[in-house]
C-alpha cells in the first residue's frame, strides 16, 4: 500500500474508506461492515467518519464494525463547526470516542469552518491532543486563505486538510494544493470518483476499457498519482471495497495522464473551494 506522510513524520496509507452515508439503512448494514473489516484486511486501515454522518450513526456502525481491530486502524472523524469552541470540543468528542468504542482518535477534524474564532479551536484540538484523546487534528474544506488564517492563528500544528478533489473538481491545484504542499501537509480527498458520477464518461470508459481497469478505477488511480495525496472512497459492498483496493495498485501512463488532462482541464481562473 502506498503511504502518506504526515507533519510529523507518521506514515499512513494513502487509499483509505470514507463511510459517508453508511450506517443509515439497516438492510445494507450487514454488507457495510462486511465491506468495511474487508477493507481492513486488504490494507486500507485508515478509516474516515464524522459525527454528522447519520447524525452518528457512521461512527457507530465502524465501532460495531472494526472494534476487535481497532489497533489496525487509522481512524479519523470530524466535528460540526459549531462544536469548535473550547467548552463544546471536548463533548463533541467524547461523543465520537463513545459511538466509535474507542478511547482515543488517530486524527480530528474541523468539519468545516464556523463562526468559532480558529485560535479557540486551535487551542481546543490542542487541549484534546494534551489529554490523549486525539493523536492529530486537521480541517477539512478550508481554502488557501482559511489556511493562512489558520497558521496565523497558531495553527501549525494541523496534520492535514480534507477537501474535495477529483477529475472533475480540480481547482485546488491552482494554489491550495501548492500551499499544503509547501507546508508539508498532505490533502485528502473525499468523493474522488464525484460519488460515482464520473464513471460514465467516455474518456475514463475508453482508457479503462484499454488497460483492463473500470472507469472508477482509473478516475480513483488518477487522484492516488499526485505526491501527497489521500483518497477516500467509499464501499458498502465486499465487490466495491475490492475494485478501490485494486485502484491503489494501477498505475497510468504518461499518455493515459495527458488525456485525462485533456478531456479534464483544470480551470483557467481561481474559483473558490467547492464542498459537496
Amino acid at each position: 500500500m502506498k503511504t502518506v506522510t504526515l507533519p510529523d513524520g507518521e506514515k499512513i496509507p494513502a487509499l483509505g474508506q470514507g463511510t459517508w452515508m453508511m450506517g443509515e439503512r439497516a438492510a445494507k448494514r450487514t454488507g457495510e461492515i462486511a465491506a468495511l473489516r474487508a477493507g481492513v484486511e486488504l490494507g486500507m486501515t485508515l478509516i474516515d467518519t464524522a459525527e454528522m454522518y447519520g447524525d452518528g450513526a457512521a461512527e457507530t456502525l465502524i465501532g460495531e464494525a472494526l472494534g476487535a481491530v481497532r489497533e489496525q486502524i487509522f481512524l479519523i472523524s470530524k466535528a460540526y463547526p459549531q462544536n469548535a469552541s473550547r467548552a463544546r470540543l471536548v463533548r463533541a468528542c467524547e461523543g465520537t470516542l463513545e459511538r466509535l468504542g474507542t478511547d482515543r482518535l488517530d486524527l480530528y477534524l474541523l468539519h468545516w469552518r464556523g463562526s468559532v474564532p480558529l485560535g479557540e479551536t486551535v487551542q481546543a484540538m490542542e487541549a484534546l491532543k494534551a489529554a490523549g484523546k486525539i493523536r492529530h487534528w486537521g480541517v477539512s474544506n478550508f481554502d488557501t486563505g482559511d489556511m493562512k488564517e489558520l497558521i496565523a492563528a497558531g495553527g501549525t500544528g494541523c496534520a492535514t486538510n480534507q477537501i474535495l478533489y477529483n477529475l472533475g473538481r480540480r481547482g485546488p491545484e491552482l494554489d491550495l494544493l501548492a500551499w499544503l504542499d509547501d507546508h508539508a501537509m498532505p490533502a485528502m480527498a473525499y468523493s474522488p470518483v464525484e460519488q460515482g458520477r464520473l464513471v460514465t464518461d467516455p474518456t475514463l470508459t475508453e482508457i479503462a476499457k484499454t488497460i483492463g481497469a473500470t472507469p472508477a478505477q482509473v478516475a480513483l488511480a488518477w487522484v492516488l498519482h499526485r505526491a501527497g495525496m489521500i483518497a477516500i472512497p467509499k464501499a458498502g459492498t465486499l465487490a466495491h471495497v475490492q475494485e478501490n483496493r485494486a485502484a491503489g495498485d494501477l498505475v497510468l501512463s504518461s499518455d493515459d495522464l495527458s488525456t485525462l488532462d485533456a478531456a479534464f482541464a483544470r480551470p483557467q481562473v481561481r474559483r473558490p473551494l467547492e464542498m459537496l
